[in-house]
C-alpha cells in the first residue's frame, strides 16, 4: 500500500488496484501537485464539507462513478447532486472491499455556502480511521486537540497519522504535538498548513517537538509505503 500527501489535507492511498482520495481540494490549492483532469479516484473520503476539503469532489466522483464516503448529512447532500455515496456517523464503521472506514469525532464546524449565500449545515465534522491491508491510517481532519485522542490510539493502534498544525482554524503545532503523544502513532505527518497566510507554520519545527521522534514532513507528492 502506498500513501502520498498532496498539499493542505489531501492524502492519496493506492491499494490493491484501487485509488482513494481524502479531502481532494485541488482547484485553488496553491500547494498541491495534483491536477483535476489527471485524477480519477475509485473512492473519495471526506472529513467535512468546507470548501478546502470538499474541493473537487463532485467533478472527480463523476468521472468513474466513484464512491464518496462521508458523515451522513454530507453524504445525503452529495447524493442529491447525483453522486454515489455512503454515509457513516461518528463512531460508526463499515467494511468496504478495500478495507474498513471508521469516523471519529473532530472538534470543528461543518457547512457549505451555496452560490446564493445560503449556509447549509452538513452534520458533524469527522476524523477518519482507515484499516487497509492490516494497517491503520488516521486522518484527523480539521480539529482541535481533545483528550479522547488517547482512547482512539489505544483502541486502534495507528501506523500513520495525519494531523493538522495550521492553527487559527485547527489545532496549532503545540497542541498537535500533544495530540501525537496521545495517539501514539508510529509515524506522524503534519498537514493543513501554509496554504493560506493565516495558517503559516514550520512543519520541521513541529516534527522537532515530537517526543517520540516519529514525525515525518512530506512535500506534495512524497510517498510512504506501508
Amino acid at each position: 500500500m502506498k500513501i502520498s500527501y498532496h498539499g493542505h489535507a489531501i492524502v492519496k492511498i493506492k491499494t490493491d488496484g484501487k485509488e482513494i482520495l481524502i479531502d481532494p481540494f485541488i482547484t485553488g490549492n496553491p500547494l498541491t501537485d495534483l491536477q483535476v483532469e489527471r485524477e480519477a479516484p475509485d473512492v473519495i473520503v471526506l472529513t467535512h464539507g468546507h470548501g478546502d476539503h470538499l474541493g473537487d469532489t463532485v467533478e472527480l466522483a463523476k468521472k468513474k462513478n466513484a464512491l464518496v464516503i462521508a458523515i451522513n448529512e454530507l453524504a445525503e447532500y452529495l447524493g442529491r447532486k447525483g453522486l454515489k455515496t455512503h454515509g457513516i456517523n461518528i463512531g460508526g464503521s463499515y467494511r468496504f472491499d478495500f478495507g474498513t472506514v471508521k469516523l471519529t469525532q473532530a472538534f470543528h464546524s461543518n457547512s457549505i455556502v451555496e452560490e446564493d449565500g445560503t449556509i447549509v449545515y452538513l452534520g458533524m465534522p469527522a476524523g477518519v480511521l482507515l484499516t487497509i491491508e492490516g494497517k491503520t491510517i488516521y486522518h484527523a481532519g480539521d480539529t482541535a486537540l481533545f483528550s479522547d485522542m488517547k482512547l482512539i490510539g489505544e483502541r486502534h493502534p495507528i501506523d500513520l497519522a495525519f494531523l493538522p498544525i495550521g492553527d487559527n482554524f485547527t489545532m496549532g503545532p503545540e497542541d498537535a504535538a500533544y495530540a501525537a503523544k496521545l495517539l501514539n502513532a508510529k509515524t506522524v505527518v503534519p498537514i493543513h498548513y501554509n496554504t493560506f497566510p493565516v495558517i503559516q507554520q514550520d512543519p520541521e519545527a513541529f516534527v522537532a517537538k515530537l517526543e517520540g521522534g516519529n514525525g515525518k514532513v512530506l512535500k506534495p507528492g512524497d510517498e510512504i509505503e506501508l
